[in-house]
């Protein structure tokens, strides 16, 4: 029988598709254990959301968690991790001294392989990245990214057009290892998996180690793997494809170990295993994560996924925000939405960091009406600022970005335009009197201000659990403690009571009446508002403060990307009415100014 690769991605993808990445360390070690006890010896052991996650949610250090996870699963297994190219591990494009540090980093760190894709398919996003990689000592394994379009949607995203981006990356000289094809929606139908990877192997030879990544949200995962070991396996045991195990199979995550090996029965090729080894650490796994909760979107196959691709990795963490902040019924309309803006948006594989783009932009069209907002992701996509998407966005979609932005279209390289980013770490973490090392430099440039609360100490633990003191947090989405709504209410400022009736309609405070018996102060004033729902990070302003039209005046998280919300016109904050950690729906109110 002929051998297939596969790589366990319960530990990173499956932990991202099912539980929106957070997940506590040591939780889930002793199944990390049993895996390797299993015969298990390639494991996927963090980047990807598995990077910030870590330090927003779990108040744990990714690098520490790295340390540990090469502990328990021994010094011969080969640990990988997930980048995206010049974005890194963060959702932001990262300048050149950053892109290398995170690779000499991930390689102090225990790591061996970190796989580097980048959702434009562009070359030129992939290019210094993967040589950091490889010149830090790491396996280099380069991707082009896969989706199926919508049926409305005729460009980009056939086997032609991955096979030739492959040879744009031979022609290029990019030193890599070997080559995933990644389809992070589990969208891409079979035949053309199959036609693909037939491609690529003749133009690689069979010498060439080749992976294929997918998800099984479309239910038709496992049919894409036997496509790809038919089109790309060669005897020499040179094609790989990622597995995961009970509890985080299936669903939004990939296909479960036993289910592939059950699918491989009476063919040419197997999986190398000890079945019963397996089973044993999926039951210590499922016991590890007895106590996280799932959502039942995260198990279940979506057909409607490849008419609007949302990747595993993303669905959940966008459902589970979209419960936090009540608007979880929107979801499927949201999800139609993003037929038309993948196909104005110029085909960007709707993977991390364009699929939250593709989302965020979906929902404001939804909520708001159609391009009515354009997202600052979506708007500088589109404009440029990411690279090249594989063909040119809608033209009145660039008018449009280009009025809300206030940017002009941009058709270089993004590493050009960005300072270097280790002094500016450097230097915050001076100013906040923080140890300046490698490891608290990329914390805090890759992290910004969340990582710098992580480093002080300020971080809590936000973990979606079933049982013990979390159940009330897990069963029921978080819920802001402040008033909303019109209304009478009593506030104090200044040691002295006052009633305050806000009003209907713009919710802006008409009048304030001073406890019985005092004049009648009148105030008025124009609310800032939420233009979609999120939880609040930073605030930015204080009462009292004046602002210029555009300045920021807190920041906003969102669909795991954080959007900053801006002074309408030159004003006086006379009001907050959000605090840190609040979540707000779409039209909240969040300052009140003059």
């Amino acid at each position: 029988m002929k051998k297939v690769r596969f790589m366990d991605t319960s530990f990173r993808d499956g932990f991202q598709s099912v539980y929106g990445a957070r997940v506590l360390t040591r939780d889930f070690m002793p199944a990390v254990e049993a895996a390797a006890e299993a015969g298990i010896k390639h494991m996927e052991a963090g980047g990807g959301a598995r990077f910030q996650s870590l330090f927003f949610y779990c108040n744990e250090s990714a690098f520490q968690m790295m340390d540990t996870f090469r502990k328990f699963a021994g010094p011969d297994a080969e640990l990988q991790t997930l980048a995206r190219g010049i974005n890194v591990v963060a959702l932001s494009q990262a300048p050149k001294d950053i892109i290398n540090l995170h690779a000499v980093l991930f390689k102090k760190h225990g790591m061996t392989t970190i796989r580097n894709f980048d959702a434009l398919n562009d070359i030129q996003n992939l290019e210094y990245s993967g040589t950091c990689i490889t010149d830090a000592g790491l396996h280099h394994q380069v991707c082009v990214t896969l989706m199926d379009l919508p049926e409305e949607c005729e460009d980009a995203h056939t086997a032609e057009f991955y096979l030739h981006r492959l040879k744009v990356i031979l022609d290029s000289g990019l030193p890599f290892d070997s080559v995933c094809f990644k389809d992070a929606s589990g969208t891409a139908n079979p035949q053309k998996v199959y036609e693909t990877l037939k491609g690529a192997r003749k133009m690689l030879g069979d010498g060439a180690l080749i992976w294929y990544h997918t998800h099984d949200t479309a239910g038709v995962s496992v049919a894409c793997y036997l496509a790809a070991i038919e089109g790309g396996a060669t005897k020499d045991n040179n094609l790989g494809i990622d597995l995961a195990k009970s509890p985080v199979c299936g669903g939004t995550s990939q296909p479960d170990i036993i289910s592939m090996w059950h699918a491989l029965k009476g063919k040419m090729w197997t999986l190398d295993v000890d079945i019963m080894k397996i089973i044993e650490a999926e039951k210590i796994f499922e016991e590890c994560m007895k106590d996280y909760f799932i959502p039942i979107e995260a198990k279940q196959v979506s057909p409607l996924i490849p008419l609007s691709p949302m990747p595993g990795g993303a669905l959940t963490a966008n459902t589970m925000m979209m419960r936090d902040t009540g608007t979880l019924n929107l979801y499927p309309q949201v999800i139609r939405e993003m037929t038309e803006v993948v196909k104005k948006g110029g085909f960007a594989t709707s993977v991390t960091p364009v699929s939250q783009f593709y989302f965020q932009q979906a929902y404001a069209n939804v909520t708001q009406g159609k391009w009515k907002k354009i997202t600052d992701g979506y708007g500088n996509m589109v404009l440029g600022y990411f690279g090249h998407t594989p063909s040119r966005p809608d033209p009145e979609i660039i008018k449009l970005a280009e009025e809300q932005l206030g940017k002009k279209p941009f058709d270089g390289n993004p590493l050009d335009i960005l300072e270097p980013g280790i002094p500016q770490a450097t230097k915050t973490l001076v100013e906040n009197q923080l140890e300046v090392t490698d490891e608290n430099i990329f914390i805090a440039f890759a992290c910004g201000e969340k990582g710098i609360d992580f480093l002080q100490g300020k971080t809590k633990e936000n973990i979606r659990k079933i049982s013990g003191e979390t159940d009330a947090k897990a069963a029921a989405p978080a819920q802001s403690t402040r008033t909303k709504g019109p209304g009478n209410y009593t506030v104090t400022v200044d040691g002295k009571s006052f009633n305050v009736t806000v009003a209907e309609g713009t919710g802006a405070v008409q009048t304030i009446i001073q406890a019985p018996g005092s004049p009648i102060i009148s105030i008025k004033g124009e609310p800032v508002v939420a233009s979609m729902p999120g939880s609040v990070t930073h605030i930015e302003v204080a009462v009292g403060d004046t602002v210029k039209e555009g300045e920021v005046i807190l920041v906003l998280e969102a669909m795991k990307m954080e959007s900053p919300v801006k002074a309408p016109k030159e004003c006086k904050i006379i009001a907050i009415e959000v605090t840190v950690g609040d979540n707000v729906k779409n039209g909240d109110t969040l300052v009140m100014v003059e």
